[in-house]
């Protein structure tokens, strides 16, 4: 019995190690044959799309355009305006009147022979010379030192018909006065528009008027 139970043991032991070492082509689990060198795992096809990256091709905007080139003229340099040259002083060594140098205040000065006549003041002349017209032959403009009498804006003269604007009196029937400066006066002293109304407006009664040859 006991050569019996050895017996049964050393035939399960060999069963046991012949089924663990399998066969020479070896056996899949199941009984299915696996061939040499083939993978048992299967890769699984990538299921995302390969998408474009190009960019679309922008469209050229009409605003972009390259402007063309205006054509101008250069413009001309302006000349420069000339600038009128200045008047020299009036120079009282010029005056021949004396008394009228002399005197404070606002006087006036007439030359019969060089037709020119000064307004001055305190020595210095303040206006002149301009050009006078004297009396005529027979109408002579006497010479000496005299005051202005009166001023009258639009007088007329009764003894000669004849208007004198701007008058400024300093001999009965005398005066500085608007007149021709072609005709000689009846003993007055012509002046032009603007001269006469300087003489008006800067003289006033009782200033030195001097009248040399």
């Amino acid at each position: 019995m006991k050569k019996f139970l050895v017996g049964v043991t050393a035939l399960a032991t060999a069963l046991v190690l012949t089924a663990c070492s399998g066969d020479a082509g070896g056996s899949a689990p199941g009984g299915g044959a696996v061939a040499q060198g083939a993978s048992t795992t299967t890769s699984a096809p990538s299921s995302t799309p390969a998408t474009s990256s190009q960019a679309p091709t922008p469209t050229p905007s009409s605003s972009s355009a390259t402007p063309k080139p205006t054509s101008s003229k250069p413009k001309p340099t302006p000349k420069p305006t000339p600038k009128p040259a200045p008047k020299p002083a009036a120079n009282a060594a010029d005056v021949p009147c004396k008394a009228a140098l002399a005197s404070p205040g606002v006087s006036a000065c007439v030359d019969l022979s060089a037709l020119k006549t000064w307004l001055l003041q305190d020595g210095k002349v303040i206006y002149g010379p301009v050009k006078q017209l004297p009396g005529k032959k027979g109408y002579a403009t006497p010479t000496g030192v005299f005051h202005v009498s009166a001023k009258v804006k639009n007088y007329h003269s009764k003894q000669f018909d004849a208007p004198m604007p701007n008058s400024v009196f300093f001999l009965p029937g005398i005066a500085f006065h608007t007149g021709s400066l072609s005709v000689y006066s009846h003993g007055c002293i012509h002046l032009a528009a603007a001269a006469s109304q300087k003489y008006f407006t800067t003289l006033q009664k009782g200033d030195v008027v001097q009248v040399v040859a």
